[in-house]
């Protein structure tokens, strides 16, 4: 069977000469494969998350995202991905572009058609709660090898470090952070540079991934965080990873919207066994 892919960098850096941003396979489907063919492929692709969709009666595509090792049920680099192979190369001229996944609906919005084109995902907003005593802070404290200044907790573990600095230099035990009982481990600090609000970076051994370049389902969290310490709701981010990512970020109505741009890395033909 002869399937098309896409690989498409998403959240990529603005004016950069550089390949940047989080590449994400996108595999446009008529029906669905089953569950261990999809799993197979995104091992195949050892790319963070690959993309699988189909589009159902009503225009909605229904989308699943699949890392090296499992299925998760929301990320955002990866949906970003998709929306530029549905808007920009199969042709869904659409202003909004409704989608469904596991964690309910969502929906990405072009924004612009000027190149890039900027599109703005609309998430579920995950508001972290404070992790209470230092046993776990101090634990994971010793594992990134720094302090730990907070510590929150939604869906994943989030670090708050000292400041920008403490975030780049931070080198963690992957083989202690895969025994930590969370999806993923995020820091996060107030950033330097006076136009960006804040930075992160993610962590997620357990989902057969160290560190991801960007991590949109991330900031569902990382933005209601920072909007109450920081005082707004509009905000600019930053993960700075190896290959660094930019996001535009605003929380309204308990939603999430993160806007990035997209680049069109490579294309070609996946031959999976009958």
């Amino acid at each position: 069977m002869d399937l098309p892919i896409f690989q498409i960098d998403a959240f990529t850096l603005k004016n950069s000469r550089s390949l940047s941003g989080n590449p994400a396979a996108v595999v446009p489907l008529d029906d669905w494969l089953d569950d261990r063919q999809m799993q197979e492929v995104a091992a195949e692709n050892n790319l963070s998350e690959t993309t699988f969709f189909v589009k159902q009666e009503d225009g909605t595509y229904h989308l699943r995202w699949f890392t090296p090792t499992s299925e998760v049920d929301l990320c955002g680099h990866a949906t970003l991905a998709t929306a530029h192979v549905i808007h920009q190369i199969l042709g869904d001229t659409r202003e909004q572009l409704p989608m469904t996944c596991q964690a309910g609906d969502i929906s990405v919005t072009v924004l612009s058609e000027k190149s890039p084109v900027r599109y703005c995902l609309e998430f579920p907003e995950r508001a972290p709660e404070a992790v209470t005593g230092k046993r776990l802070l101090n634990k994971v404290s010793k594992i990134l090898n720094t302090e730990v200044v907070e510590l929150m907790q939604s869906r994943d573990l989030i670090a708050i470090l000292k400041d920008e600095k403490a975030v780049q230099d931070c080198t963690p035990d992957f083989a202690a952070l895969a025994e930590l009982d969370c999806f993923a481990l995020a820091i996060t600090a107030p950033a330097q540079q006076g136009r960006i609000d804040f930075v992160s970076r993610f962590f997620a051994p357990q989902q057969g991934i160290n560190e991801d370049p960007v991590t949109g389902s991330s900031f569902c969290s990382l933005t209601p965080l920072w909007a109450e310490k920081l005082g707004k709701n509009r905000l600019q981010a930053r993960q700075i990873s190896q290959r660094g990512g930019q996001l535009s970020l605003d929380l309204k109505d308990s939603r999430v919207r993160i806007t990035g741009t997209t680049y069109h890395y490579m294309q070609g033909v996946i031959r999976i066994p009958d």
